[in-house]
């Protein structure tokens, strides 16, 4: 995740470098259940309505978070499929929050209502991250259910309501590109804590539709919109806070936006902070435990396993010797392509392993999501063919949902 509103504050208030001290324990997303009541068309999990087999018993789930405190994770991130639709989801809850670790909750928001809303409330949740993907019948096409945008609204305001500090994910592809306007309008009308832009990322329906992925300069023309409503919040002491993830380029495109506006020493201060954060950390400062209690770097290698919880702690299987953990912590990766010459590697990482992983075989190629030109990233004849610049909007795709 590239937090971009905390690094722009940097250009305007810098703060001191912070450095990592002793083991990096990770950020663990849980996805508790693959249960859900919408269809999504990038779920990463294919989630739907129905009973999965095989995912964690109530026991099993409670041992698990029993290990993750024991261990000192920094975060527990509750997703799914849609989390609230897991029984015992509010017992996982209170005892993660017993145990005074940060506790966020990743929910397509529909269900935050009533007693439900009053129990996310009352067990005190640091952050409820809503999914909305556009306005109205854009973001009802893209989840597959009429009336999905006012239910996830109204989960939006049942937080507010009850001083839930509440944000909007909004995943941008082709055929909603053009609402991100009024997705920032529409956070800052309601009062949102955190607007998250994701890319898409190829893994379950997302890889069967990544043809629907933002191009290059539908990607950079939404990070010029976020970069102007950053500075703006920066400059005036705005509190909606804005992130990206699932492109680490994003923070070299921001970098090289402060390079043409600040004075070199400021520049060289912001690039000081984003090598410190290092970009792309799957593997090290993410994992995640999906619902059949299998281990992966993130939550879109489902592919690739590291062991099991019902057989090993995560605590064992996340410091044991796993050969793709162990390249995934290199610093650099051993990178290929435009990645392996890219000049700003310390910064993003080498961006998201698993999309060239999908499109290639091989994770080490270059991302295929890199909207950077060669001559932005110091690469030399790698064949790119050169950006345009974004001109333009994308088709309405309601006309298919109907």
């Amino acid at each position: 995740m590239f937090r971009l509103s905390h690094y722009m504050r940097q250009l305007v208030d810098p703060t001191p470098v912070r450095s990592r001290r002793g083991p990096v324990k990770p950020v663990v997303i849980w996805n508790l259940t693959r249960r859900c009541n919408l269809r999504c068309r990038h779920c990463y999990t294919s989630s739907a309505d129905v009973a999965f087999p095989g995912e964690l018993t109530h026991e099993q789930a409670m041992g698990v978070l029993e290990d993750l405190g024991g261990f000192g994770i920094p975060a527990l991130i509750l997703s799914g499929g849609e989390p609230l639709a897991r029984r015992d989801v509010f017992e996982i809850a209170e005892r993660a929050r017993q145990m005074k670790m940060y506790l966020a909750l990743s929910t397509n928001g529909t269900a935050i209502v009533g007693a439900a809303a009053d129990r996310v409330a009352e067990i005190g949740f640091d952050y409820v991250g809503i999914s909305l993907d556009g306005i109205g019948e854009t973001n009802d096409w893209f989840r597959g259910k009429v009336g999905a945008f006012d239910e996830a609204l109204a989960g939006v305001r049942a937080c507010k309501e009850r001083d839930i500090k509440v944000g909007l994910r909004f995943t941008i592809t082709e055929d909603n590109a053009h609402q991100l306007s009024e997705m920032l309008a529409l956070a800052d009308a309601e009062g949102v804590d955190k607007f998250y832009l994701s890319h898409l990322v190829y893994a379950g329906r997302g890889d069967k539709h990544r043809g629907e992925d933002a191009g290059w300069s539908r990607s950079r023309h939404a990070m010029e919109l976020l970069i102007d409503r950053a500075w703006v919040a920066a400059a005036e002491g705005m509190p909606l806070e804005i992130v990206t993830g699932n492109n680490d380029a994003d923070a070299v495109y921001f970098l090289r936006w402060a390079e043409r506006l600040f004075p070199a020493e400021r520049v060289a201060h912001l690039r000081a902070h984003l090598e410190a954060w290092g970009g792309n950390s799957s593997g090290l400062g993410v994992a995640n435990i999906d619902p059949q209690g299998n281990v992966h770097p993130d939550t879109y290698w489902s592919d690739y396993t590291i062991g099991s919880v019902k057989e090993h702690r995560f605590s064992e299987l996340w410091t044991g010797d796993d050969p793709m953990l162990a390249q995934l912590r290199r610093r650099p990766r051993p990178l290929k392509g435009r990645c392996g010459a890219c000049a700003y590697q310390s910064v993003c990482g080498g961006n998201t392993r698993i999309r060239a992983l999908q499109l290639t075989g091989d994770p080490w190629a270059e991302d295929p999501a890199c909207y950077m030109s060669d001559a932005e990233i110091g690469v030399k004849a790698a064949g790119r063919l050169t950006v345009t610049p974004f001109r333009g909007k994308s088709h309405d795709p309601v006309h298919r949902f109907h």
